[in-house]
This record gives structure tokens, C-alpha cells and sequence, in this order.
């Protein structure tokens, strides 16, 4: 075994002896970010066992050090990606999951199907759902509401960087865009949803994600995700399409729940590639 795998090992035993779930994935991806380069240049490199230099070397050590203390690897890289989009993501703003993905291909079919389709995501957090949008319907006018000025200042320049035209407010999910009102064909959201009091095991959401992103304000969670739900009542036209984020656990609670505010002609609950409840989708009377 060269040197190199050597090194990348032993980084993943130590991130695997502190409980990270990707040790291995981990360990590349930070050799790459200390030695400023690619995933697919480190496994180059350790083909042909090229060793970095030791500045590269003590970096690396620094961020194994940093991620074996459950610092996220994306505060680490200051990257996450989403879709085809590679983010800028840090302290203070929630970081994307890859099972929000799908939520842009549950609105997809609507979006298709108009020529320069309004669409609002609530609760934007780093601007990824609304900037993956705007990046696979350019045609469609895009508009983002954050509460937090933290969150939301990584949105923007999200947006700036990725040079895609979203109009990106800072601004309450609940009362943001009232401009808009009537007139929205989507409406996406990833609201916060983890029942109050329901501590997140994994120490990177649990210690890093920001708390506003995370807690849905009720001991079942659901208090802003509705609050939400009604809010795009009130944004989207008739027949107008939402489609919102949820705990596996609420796949039957806020389906229910939603039946209930009597302004949805259709609620329909989907699962992600787990096969887990994910997303509900729902269609405005």
C-alpha cells in the first residue's frame, strides 16, 4: 500500500472511530479541499502514489481534526452540492440535503407546462430550492423568502455567484411578497419541522444547523409547516401547485392536518428514494 492510501486510511479510521457515517468519502473530499483540487484528482494521485507537499499535508491533518469533532464537511469545504449547483454553505445557514432534491421534480411537470411560471420557496435557507429552479427553468420568475439575515445573506450571494436571476428577500415566510398574492403558479418549501423538544441525534445538525431552520414550533412539528401551507393559500392562483418538505414521521399527520384548512382540492403524500415519507404535494381549490 503506497503512502497516500496509507494516509487517506488511517484519516478514515479516525473519522470512522468518531462516528462519522462517511468516513471514507470524507477523508477524499478534504485531502482535495486542503490540496486545492478534485475528488478525481486525489484518486489520481493515489493511483500513482503522488503525496502532497506538507503545508497541503498539515492542512489536511487540521480538517480530519475538525470533521472527527463532528464539524459538518460542508462548513468545512464551505461547499454543498444540490442538484447540478454547487452552493456556498457555512455557520448560520441550514445546509441541503439530498432528499430535498425532489422536490423540484415533483413541481417540474407544472413548471413545464407554462410558459413563464411564478414560483415562490418559502423559507430559503441557503436559496436552493429556488436557485435550482431558476437554474432548470429559466423561463420561470423566481422569487425566495429567509427570516434569518444570516441565511439569508448566504442565499444572496448564492445567487450572485451562480449568476441566476432569483429576487431573494429577507423577510417572514409568512407575510413576504404580498405583491404576489393570487398569483403564484408554485409554491416550494423545506420549512422547519422537527417536533419541539426532539433533540437531532447527529451532533453536525444537532450542534451546527442554525435552530430556526430545524424546529417547527409544536411538539408534533407541524405548527410553521401549516402556517406555511396557508400562507401559499393565500400566494397561489387556483389550481396553483405546492409542494413542502417533511419528517418521516408526519407522512400521514400533515397530509391530515392540510385536509383540513379546506383550501387544498388535492393532497397527496410522496416518498423519497428510502422509500421514506418526504413531501407533500397539494393543489389549491
Amino acid at each position: 500500500m503506497n503512502e497516500l492510501r496509507l494516509l487517506l486510511r488511517d484519516a478514515s479510521l479516525r473519522l470512522s472511530h468518531a462516528g462519522v457515517g462517511s468516513p471514507d468519502t470524507d477523508a477524499i473530499a478534504l485531502l482535495a479541499h486542503a490540496w486545492s483540487t478534485d475528488v478525481a484528482d486525489v484518486r489520481r494521485a493515489e493511483v500513482l502514489g503522488r503525496m502532497p507537499d506538507d503545508a497541503v499535508l498539515r492542512r489536511f491533518s487540521a480538517l480530519i481534526g475538525e470533521r472527527a469533532s463532528r464539524v459538518p464537511l460542508q462548513h468545512l469545504t464551505g461547499r454543498a452540492a444540490f442538484r447540478h449547483l454547487d452552493l456556498a454553505v457555512g455557520p448560520g445557514v441550514f445546509v441541503p440535503r439530498p432528499e430535498t432534491e425532489m422536490l423540484v421534480d415533483l413541481v417540474a411537470p407544472t413548471l413545464e407546462a407554462l410558459a413563464a411560471p411564478v414560483v415562490v420557496d418559502l423559507c430559503t435557507g441557503s436559496g436552493a430550492l429556488a436557485l435550482a429552479v431558476k437554474d432548470e427553468h429559466p423561463a420561470a420568475q423566481v422569487y425566495a423568502a429567509e427570516l434569518s439575515p444570516d441565511a439569508c445573506a448566504w442565499a444572496q450571494a448564492n445567487r450572485d455567484r451562480l449568476g441566476l436571476d432569483v429576487q431573494i428577500r429577507c423577510a417572514d415566510a409568512l407575510t413576504a411578497f404580498p405583491e404576489l398574492e393570487g398569483g403564484a403558479d408554485v409554491v416550494l418549501s423545506n420549512p422547519p419541522y422537527i417536533p419541539v423538544g426532539m433533540v437531532p441525534v447527529d451532533a453536525e445538525v444537532r450542534d451546527h444547523d442554525p435552530a430556526l431552520a430545524l424546529y417547527g414550533g409544536s411538539d408534533d412539528g407541524l405548527r410553521i409547516p401549516l402556517q406555511v401551507a396557508a400562507r401559499a393559500a393565500q400566494l397561489l392562483r387556483p389550481g396553483g401547485v405546492m409542494v413542502m418538505e417533511h419528517a418521516s414521521t408526519q407522512g400521514d399527520s400533515l397530509p391530515a392536518r392540510l385536509r383540513a384548512q379546506d383550501v387544498w382540492r388535492e393532497v397527496g403524500d410522496h416518498r423519497d428514494l428510502t422509500g421514506l415519507p418526504r413531501a407533500v404535494l397539494i393543489v389549491r381549490s
